[in-house]
């Protein structure tokens, strides 16, 4: 595969293309893999693919190609498919050069061992009976994107992540704990241990709960239940199509008033400078004060709603166009810490792990509860099984008693933890 990107634009061209645009990604890995405690794997993966999109006649033909390729080869299955599909013209982002680049420390193999076996033999120590896993990885991920009207970007970033999961099998009770997180800088896996042992402490003993409706914690690994949701429904071509049970309510309250959900594109490890289409991302306030403040959109949906572009043009896979993205999620925590808001609930259930997808666009859910706790008198007092909750994320937002100040990335969202009243509980 040429990484000289002008062949493209320049054979595209030549074949009568109006307008093209070269989006080129590259990405290199070295996971360490941990199984039933001990080291199982080590790889080095490296993988890099060129998506070719060129409008002819005003249709718009995209190709992918993986490994080696001709350059003429791609152009030719662009054409053929710009021939297939209506017309659709190029929008691009005004012409410039970019180069951009965030990274963290490149960790040796070395070292990512060290700590996987460190982390495994601190959970062991106490926890002799338990079956440790986890994945170690540094990462450096590039892309460039390069179009015939003189737009060049390039987004280079290096991270750390690291996973780990225990396996605690009580004859016929089983139970799975997973824990970790993604940076820029050095490994915090003490502390990811440390969240383990405590989750595995509070599920010594197994307690029943009742049904009925209750007020429930969703520790902020589990609170993306509710932000994925809120993430669809602020999607901008779901407000064009009408399918966002927020579409026609912006500026409208949607939620408790002190509830404050933003995008930051310099948050530090989900930080990106620009989007897909080249166009610079931004901070934005999602909703402010319980109300939403806007929608998020690539150039093709902005154009619908009659606005400009937020920044948020991201490509699902390499082989798919720019649709609207969120760069990420940051929910604005309260002053409670997690012991304080177990004060707070009183007697109810803490959610901590689900089972499955969350809920659809539609705000309805009903969920297995993968891993949840008991709280009597403010406290946990043990481990429930075999429960589920269900209600709707939309009337939710409207329940929320207290936010927790123990705000926490969990994938591309940071959230603390969150107390909800009047969910349905089934055990």
């Amino acid at each position: 595969m040429t990484t000289d990107l002008s062949v493209y634009l320049d054979q595209a061209q030549r074949a009568g293309a109006e307008s093209a645009e070269v989006y080129y990604s590259r990405s290199f890995s070295r996971p360490v893999f941990f199984e039933a405690n001990r080291l199982k794997q080590l790889e080095s993966s490296e993988s890099e693919g060129v998506a070719l999109r060129l409008w002819k006649n005003g249709q718009a033909g995209l190709a992918v190609a993986y490994g080696p390729v001709e350059p003429g080869v791609l152009v030719e299955k662009a054409l053929a498919l710009a021939a297939l599909n209506p017309p659709n013209p190029p929008r691009f982002t005004n012409p410039r050069q970019d180069y951009r680049e965030s990274l963290g420390e490149d960790f040796s193999v070395e070292q990512l061992i060290d700590w996987g076996q460190t982390a495994i033999v601190s959970l062991r120590s106490e926890f002799p009976e338990v079956l440790c896993s986890g994945e170690l990885a540094c990462s450096t991920d590039s892309t460039r994107l390069i179009n015939s009207e003189g737009l060049d970007c390039t987004w280079t970033e290096r991270s750390l992540s690291y996973y780990f999961g225990v396996e605690w099998i009580r004859g016929e009770d089983f139970l799975a704990i997973y824990d970790g997180e993604q940076c820029r800088g050095q490994a915090d896996v003490q502390q990811v241990v440390e969240n383990l042992r405590q989750r595995l402490l509070w599920a010594e003993i197994n307690q029943q709960i009742q049904g009925g409706k209750m007020p429930i914690l969703l520790t902020n690994g589990a609170a993306g239940l509710l932000w994925d949701t809120v993430g669809e429904a602020l999607h901008g071509q779901r407000v064009t199509e009408g399918s966002s049970p927020w579409a026609e309510k912006l500026g409208q309250t949607v939620a408790i008033e002190g509830l404050h959900i933003s995008q930051d594109p310099s948050a530090i490890p989900f930080d990106c400078p620009f989007d897909d289409e080249g166009s610079p991302t931004q901070k934005l306030a999602l909703i402010e004060e319980g109300k939403i403040a806007q929608f998020y959109t690539d150039q093709e949906t902005a154009e619908k709603l009659g606005t400009t572009t937020t920044g948020n043009g991201f490509r699902p896979s390499l082989g798919g166009a720019p649709q609207p993205g969120l760069v990420n999620m940051l929910i604005t925590p309260g002053t409670a810490s997690f012991d304080q808001l177990l004060k707070k609930l009183g007697n109810g259930l803490v959610v901590d792990q689900i089972l499955g997808g969350g809920a659809d666009i539609s705000g309805d859910f009903s969920i297995n509860v993968d891993l949840g706790y008991r709280v009597q008198n403010g406290e946990i007092t043990g481990r429930v099984k075999d429960t589920m909750v269900s209600g709707n994320v939309y009337e939710l937002l409207s329940q929320v008693i207290a936010l927790g100040s123990d705000r926490r990335w969990q994938g591309s969202c940071a959230t603390p933890s969150i107390i909800l009243d009047g969910v349905s509980i089934t055990a």
